[in-house]
């Protein structure tokens, strides 16, 4: 059953200016009418991460981009295949877009031919592979961008967007993304991530939302609706303001000040990642949260843990663990954020994993050891985001979620615009 995006979101949490999401009882007010925009993703099912997939240059040429939701500007190899479009532009080193990115370097071609790659009087950006962290010094394009529209009803026109900003990079920037991909989708905060972009060449309010699949099916980005503020932070993740974390309903004693930001390092808080397959916790909070997880699926479940698969370090036979509309039957882990009644349910379906290898079938606990020294507390990896509809509003800095649509009988991969039937 297709599911309406904006019915879905049941709590909002709120982007700070280094996005920190908090949350209320109920969703934002409904956007202004508008055609919203779709971008089809998909799971890589060897890397486990997220590939979106965009319209760019002239003629419009389908490329796939790693979906990156804390990526600050986007970045395509220009240098495979020789980078040919009718509309590409470079951007003056005076350019007033350079300044927001502290793009300190300016290029000049000398003995190489101009080109896409090469211009006299150039600003320069530095893109960054967010999984490797190798960073490059590579010129900043601007040229035309494409993403289907749809009215709801029906898949529509591809709306362009003429002078989309991004930066060029080479090939082997794209070390350990998904195959075929030939770039990255910047989501984060950022004055120039691809959805501010989108909607500033629309004139409309600055909202997305994102339903991650973990099918080969499509799940879609919707660009279009609510408001951003600017700041020029390195950091372009969006933290949630998480103050507990409940199993099974029942509080887990941990050390609350991990979970805050600290103004000095700036480590410590809860963010979501996109490019994280799974929820990583700094140690002592991993440790905590299992024990106390595998107290409450003995105790309230029945379950025997048997020998670990790595990576994870909690796992049961698929035998023993029965199966709901949510996934399997274990106990929920709540995410809490500014009350008790403000919380982020993880259900089985994006709290487990399914470990089905050499003769072993088992269900593990999705969830791994960041370390001790880890930025973020918590790292809401990709796993756990999977068929949660969340709703970006960059304006009023908040985040709505649904927690898991699997509770309202549908799926990510559900989406279909090209239907009459829409709930």
């Amino acid at each position: 059953m297709p599911i309406h995006i904006i019915f879905l979101a049941a709590a909002i949490i709120t982007l700070a200016p280094r996005p920190v999401l908090s949350l209320s009882a109920s969703p934002p007010p409904p956007p202004p009418p508008s055609l919203p925009l779709l971008a089809p993703i998909q799971k890589d099912h060897t890397t486990l991460r997220y590939t979106l997939s965009v319209y760019l240059k002239t003629p419009p040429q389908r490329l796939d981009l790693l979906l990156h939701l804390g990526g600050r500007f986007s970045w395509v190899d220009c240098y495979s295949g020789n980078y040919s479009s009718a509309t590409y532009r470079h951007i003056p080193c005076n350019f007033s877009v350079c300044v927001p990115l502290d793009s300190l370097a300016c290029g000049y071609c000398y003995d190489r031919p101009p080109g896409p790659t090469c211009s006299n009087d150039t600003c320069e950006y530095f893109p960054e592979n967010p999984l490797t962290r190798k960073v490059g010094l590579e010129d900043a394009l601007l040229d035309a961008l494409g993403l289907p529209s749809t009215d709801g009803s029906s898949a529509g026109r591809v709306d362009v967007v003429p002078d989309f900003l991004f930066s060029c990079a080479k090939p082997d920037l794209l070390a350990e993304f998904p195959k075929g991909t030939s770039g990255l989708a910047a989501l984060g905060f950022s004055n120039v991530s691809l959805p501010v972009q989108v909607a500033e060449a629309r004139s409309l309010l600055r909202c997305f939302a994102l339903c991650l699949s973990g099918s080969r099916s499509a799940a879609g980005v919707t660009f279009g609706d609510t408001v951003i503020t600017y700041a020029r932070e390195p950091a372009a993740e969006y933290y949630v303001g998480v103050t507990a974390v409940r199993v099974n309903g029942k509080v887990v004693p941990l050390n609350a000040t991990l979970l805050a930001i600290d103004e000095e390092s700036g480590r410590g808080g809860t963010l979501i990642s996109t490019v994280l397959p799974y929820t990583a916790l700094q140690t002592s909070i991993f440790r905590a949260v299992t024990q106390a997880f595998a107290r409450e699926a003995s105790a309230a479940f029945n379950l025997t843990t048997i020998q670990p698969v790595k990576p994870f370090s909690l796992c049961y036979s698929a035998r023993d663990v029965g199966v709901t509309r949510a996934g399997p039957a274990v106990p929920a882990i709540d995410l809490v954020m500014q009350s008790e009644d403000v919380f982020w349910r993880v259900f089985g379906a994006n709290s487990m994993v399914r470990i089905q290898r050499k003769g072993t079938d088992a269900w593990c606990l999705g969830l791994v050891d960041g370390g001790a020294e880890a930025r973020a507390a918590i790292v809401i990896g990709g796993h756990q985001v999977e068929d949660n509809l969340l709703q970006f509003d960059l304006g009023s800095m908040r985040l709505g979620f649904s927690s898991s649509v699997l509770v309202r009988g549908t799926t990510c991969a559900d989406f279909n615009f090209t239907t009459d039937n829409h709930t």
